[in-house]
């Protein structure tokens, strides 16, 4: 995804701008189509806190043994909503909520995770051409001003009741009848970074025949479900 909003090019996010403005620690463009603004709360080099570096935060999306996908899009997105808490302390910012997202790609109960080379992103893409319809799992996670994390060592405690969480589950049908297009797609380098190799908003949808669901969702935010859950706090007056 784009990295989109207001925060500073080395990470630091500012004070969130405006009276209902979030602090969002995912790297999505989606926010502004709704009009809600905010300011990236991502991970800075210059943290530190080393286990707040955007290497530790890719660990914590290693699957758990016999690990469901929903229940590891959820694991993970709250791990790192706690991570973002806890940066947002450090730099001692304003209150404002915080938003956080994460996307998985699972074909029956198998997580297809980021490709490691091109080799394996062209296994990935060919085992979903030659499968059914394969789920787009998409967790946010929204913790507003006040809430404290109950117990938390380096962000494996629980929270205290404040961190609302839901999830969007989207199906995608690929149809490689073109094996040109899924080579054209592996060249262009875009499945880098994606979970399941492959994002719906590029080259990738020259392969896609079929989606049910969110498409915000299975683009990493999905609109409906993060809007409802920022009700609280985009209604105060």
């Amino acid at each position: 995804m784009t990295e989109h909003g207001n925060a500073p090019s080395n990470g630091q996010a500012a004070p969130a701008a405006g009276p209902r403005a979030i602090y969002l620690a995912s790297q999505s463009p989606l926010l502004q189509q709704i009009g809600i603004a905010h300011t990236l709360l991502l991970p800075d080099a210059q943290d530190p806190d080393p286990g707040d570096t955007a290497q530790a935060l890719e660990a914590l999306e290693a699957p758990l043994p016999d690990e469901r996908p929903l229940e590891y899009v959820q694991r993970v997105t709250r791990l790192k909503l706690h991570a973002a808490m806890r940066r947002a302390a450090r730099r001692r910012l304003p209150p404002a909520p915080i938003l956080c997202a994460d996307t998985t790609v699972a074909l029956g109960q198998q997580i297809l995770g980021k490709p490691a080379d091109r080799a394996q992103a062209q296994a990935m893409l060919e085992l979903l051409c030659a499968s059914p319809p394969h789920e787009v799992l998409t967790a946010v996670a929204v913790v507003l001003p006040g809430a404290r994390m109950q117990g938390d060592q380096g962000g494996q405690g629980g929270d205290d009741g404040q961190v609302q969480q839901a999830v969007s589950i989207s199906k995608v049908r690929f149809n490689c009848m073109r094996p040109e297009w899924l080579q054209q797609y592996l060249d262009s380098g875009q499945w880098q970074g994606k979970a399941g190799a492959y994002g719906i908003q590029g080259l990738a949808a020259t392969l896609i025949d079929r989606i049910e669901g969110s498409y915000s969702g299975i683009m990493g935010l999905p609109l409906f479900e993060t809007h409802l859950l920022l009700q609280p706090w985009l209604q105060q007056p």
